[in-house]
Parts: structure tokens; C-alpha cells; sequence
């Protein structure tokens, strides 16, 4: 898996570009990039990765993002012929901190754009009208498009249901070195873990021992370098799960599991669901 830090394109006398997007469904690339977005899946299903969060998403799906968070929305192989697509709105990370943005009457705005910084996932039939709201953003321009935006935001805060992605990482948003650090133990595992992940060898690519490359790890993500090796190997065995006809013992195996008992209990752990309860989802 490729991990690419984007430059999002927002046109020139506007602070943030709304558009429907095809999605790639030959493209597994994790990527980043400066500002917010807010991503609403109008056709296709398939594995979302949101910083070391990995779960399944279908048409509805609703997340927003902070600024940096790395991300990927895989389409399953049984989705590809239906032309998967999104709604992707995407603005400024500086716009919590403009003129327009700091009145008493957006606090509540700023407040959840601060915590979309480790993902934020709407759920509930209130997003229906978030839905309605963007599919209707993307054939306005000007002010139009802009009350529009109001309005996603005031509705986003009516919707209680929300589950927050990943652990928030501690790296500051202007720490560079850092992030590119963590983006390299991050492509190597994602590489490296059906073979086998070698603690020695992680660390080496950022020239450090075990001891102290665990302690950056903990500290730069939040988790510890084998919890995070545990979500990737979950994540791979829901993808077999959802695309594959492969026994349950089989998957487990495959993910670098040699016990089925510890498979099971933190396939559930982390996805909240059974391998057989996650399966029957996508029958």
C-alpha cells in the first residue's frame, strides 16, 4: 500500500470546493492532505482506513476529517462494476480560525471541526439529510453554496450518533519529519503483514532500538506499535470476510494468526462484531 500526502485544489476567491468524485476501484492508496473534508458515499462499499481505524462502509457513510489524518476508501471487489462514487467537500484548515468563522453563533461549528481530528463517522437516519443537503451543494456556486455549508454544519450537530474513528495522533499538524516518520512504519506494515512484521525491522527505518522506537511509536500515535499491527491484520481479515468465500480458519491464518480463539476475540474487539456476524453483512 502507497501512501501519497496530497495537495487538494480549491479554487481560487473560495474557501472550500464540494464535488462528486468517481472512486478509483483499482486504487488502495493511503493518503493525507491540509485540509478538512467531509466525505458522504453515494454508490459502492468496500473497507475504510481512517488513521488506524479499520472498518466496512456502504452507500450513506458520512465521515469527516481533520486536517492531516491519513485515509483510504477501498471498493470491494464485488462493488466494482457499479461505478462507485462520493461526495467529497473539501475546505481550508485555517477556515475555524477566519474573520467569518470566530462569532458566537459558530462555537459549536469550531468545537466539532476541532474533534473531526481523529474522524468522525455520522450515523442514524439523520444523515439522510445531510445527504440531501450535499447532493444539492454540488449544483450550487457563491453564496448559495456557502448557506449550503451552513447548513451540513448546523445538521451535523444535531446528529448525536457519532463514532470517532481513530486515536488521535499527538503530532503536531507543522511537524513534517515526524509524520513522514510514522507514514514509513506505516507502509511497511501495511507491505509486510501477511509475511510477518519484525519489530527490528520497523525500527530501523527510523534509525532507532526496539526500546526507544516503541516509545515514539506510543507517543507520536497514541497506541502501541503491535496495537496498531493487531488493527491492520483485523482489517485484512474483514476484506477476506467481505470479498472471499475463504473458511473463517483460513482468514485467520492468512492474517498472521496462529490461534483461532485469539483471532476471534480480537477480530471482535476491534470490529465489534463476530467473523461470522461481520460475514453474513455482505451475503
Amino acid at each position: 500500500m502507497e501512501f501519497v500526502y496530497e495537495k487538494i485544489f480549491v479554487p481560487h476567491k473560495h474557501s472550500f470546493i464540494t464535488r462528486r468524485l468517481q472512486m478509483d476501484p483499482n486504487s488502495d492508496q493511503m493518503h493525507s492532505h491540509k485540509n478538512f473534508e467531509l466525505n458522504l458515499i453515494t454508490e459502492g462499499a468496500g473497507r475504510r482506513i481512517v488513521g488506524n481505524h479499520i472498518s466496512s462502509y456502504t452507500p450513506g457513510d458520512l465521515v469527516l476529517l481533520g486536517p492531516n489524518i491519513s485515509h483510504c476508501w477501498e471498493v470491494l471487489e464485488t462493488e466494482k462494476d457499479k461505478e462507485p462514487e462520493c461526495i467529497v467537500t473539501h475546505f481550508y484548515e485555517n477556515i475555524i480560525s477566519s474573520d467569518f468563522f470566530n462569532i458566537p453563533e459558530l462555537e459549536d461549528v469550531i468545537e466539532l471541526l476541532k474533534k473531526a481530528d481523529s474522524g468522525i463517522l455520522f450515523k442514524g437516519p439523520k444523515t439522510e439529510r445531510v445527504a440531501a443537503t450535499l447532493k444539492r451543494m454540488v449544483d450550487l456556486k457563491g453564496l448559495e453554496r456557502y448557506i449550503g455549508l451552513l447548513k451540513v454544519f448546523n445538521l451535523l450537530l444535531k446528529i448525536e450518533d457519532r463514532e470517532f474513528l481513530a486515536l488521535p495522533s499527538s503530532l503536531p499538524s507543522s511537524y513534517d519529519k515526524d509524520r513522514d516518520q510514522i507514514n514509513k512504519i506505516y507502509e511497511y506494515v501495511f507491505q509486510n503483514i501477511q509475511e510477518g512484521i519484525n519489530l527490528k525491522e520497523a525500527s530501523k527505518l527510523v534509525f532507532m532500538e526496539p526500546s526507544s522506537f516503541c516509545r515514539y511509536f506510543k507517543k507520536k500515535t497514541n497506541q502501541t506499535f503491535m496495537e496498531y499491527v493487531k488493527s491492520v491484520r483485523i482489517g485484512i481479515a474483514a476484506k477476506l470476510l467481505a470479498e472471499t468465500d475463504k473458511p473463517i480458519t483460513q482468514i485467520c491464518y492468512e492474517c498472521g494468526y496462529n490461534n483461532l480463539a485469539n483471532f476471534n476475540h480480537y477480530f471482535k474487539v476491534i470490529m465489534q462484531k463476530t467473523p461470522s456476524e461481520y460475514r453474513k453483512d455482505f451475503k
